[in-house]
């Protein structure tokens, strides 16, 4: 390509190649990740067997070790005898061909982020299954990712850069209505972690304070602009302390009806 526009365009590039290869699945890679001997083997037998336990399977992932915060745990609902799961980090996943077809691959309009979450959610809707391997293991890096506990849980501080940070949010809120519609508690959760990462991006992590500053200023205009979802309190906010109350508020909804959260690090 002559310009970089993101990993959406460069997976659709991969998942053209794989087509026109005939190919029935196509593994996504990030440069820095790490694939043990036998991984997608493994990978490649369980979505078999799901297979031939009835499943429609659009995407199947393994554990993924962060190098820096420690392991990413999914939460997961067993379908016929198989672990399920809302969405799973691309790298190191293997993705139905036929399935990715059917919702012309990749959202390239998200540029790099949740553009694994929308595929994710775009196979649901058109009720495929995402799988998750817990015999199989990858090791991966998440920026600059680092272990912290807030509220009694365990999730990962990523670090990003304020302009990254933005985009975090703003993509993930695209996709709110969507999730929500889909599966409301999917929904709610991906709601609770974008607050937590907006509460750690302003708290917790090692920023500046004009970099803080933009972190808070971005993301309060970007609700601002029109996500009406989150609630007239989010919207009314005007300050950093004010913000990080509201979130918090938010974080504690999830609580105990959003089963395999707790205690569990998260990408954020």
């Amino acid at each position: 390509f002559d310009n970089n526009r993101g990993i959406a365009r460069s997976l659709n590039a991969g998942l053209a190649f794989a087509n026109d290869q005939k190919a029935k699945w196509l593994l996504t890679l990030d440069q820095d990740t790490r694939l043990p001997a036998g991984v997608i083997e493994k990978l490649l037998a369980t979505a078999a067997r799901a297979k031939q336990a009835g499943l429609q399977v659009g995407a199947i992932g393994p554990i993924v070790v962060d190098t820096g915060g420690g392991e990413i745990k999914y939460p997961t609902r067993e379908s016929s005898g198989f672990a399920t799961t809302a969405e799973i980090v691309q790298s190191g996943a293997l993705w139905s061909v036929a399935a990715l077809q059917e919702i012309d691959g990749f959202d390239e309009r998200l540029g790099i982020d949740a553009v694994d979450a929308a595929a994710c959610l775009h196979l649901r809707q058109i009720d495929y299954q995402v799988l998750v391997d817990a015999d199989a293991r990858i090791t991966h890096s998440l920026g600059a990712a680092r272990a912290v506990q807030v509220l009694g849980r365990t999730v990962l501080a990523t670090g990003h850069s304020a302009e990254r940070r933005t985009t975090m949010v703003r993509n993930r809120l695209q996709l709110a209505p969507a999730e929500f519609m889909q599966s409301p508690m999917q929904g709610l959760r991906s709601l609770r972690r974008l607050a937590m990462s907006t509460a750690l991006a302003v708290t917790v992590e090692e920023v500046g304070g004009p970099e803080r500053a933009e972190v808070l200023l971005t993301i309060h205009g970007l609700l601002d602009d029109g996500v009406h979802g989150l609630g007239e309190e989010v919207l009314r906010v005007r300050d950093q302390g004010e913000l990080v109350a509201v979130l918090g508020g938010i974080l504690g909804m999830g609580g105990a009806g959003v089963p395999g959260d707790r205690n569990q690090p998260k990408p954020l």
